[in-house]
């Protein structure tokens, strides 16, 4: 599977605006704003891309699906559970 995205690219410093009571607090637990930031994208970035993948493949998962109840699946009658 392909890396969501290039782990090796440079930093870039980027302004946000946030919620200054959030702030606050995080900074009051030294929890690194950055790092923090990259998890939630990375995250969010993996479902979107799943989504889409998702619906780019509607079409096929459906016919597959179809397939499986009307032939069953492969192997089938080698399965012990």
């Amino acid at each position: 599977m392909a890396e969501l995205y290039n782990t090796a690219a440079p930093k870039k410093a980027a302004n946000l605006s946030i919620n200054s009571d959030l702030l606050s607090k995080s900074r009051e637990l030294n929890i690194n704003l950055s790092a923090t930031l990259e998890r939630a994208l990375k995250e969010e970035l993996s479902k979107l891309e799943a989504s889409q993948w998702v619906d780019k493949n509607r079409t096929a998962i459906k016919r597959y699906n179809d397939f499986i109840e009307q032939h069953g699946c492969f192997g089938e009658e080698f399965r012990e559970f």
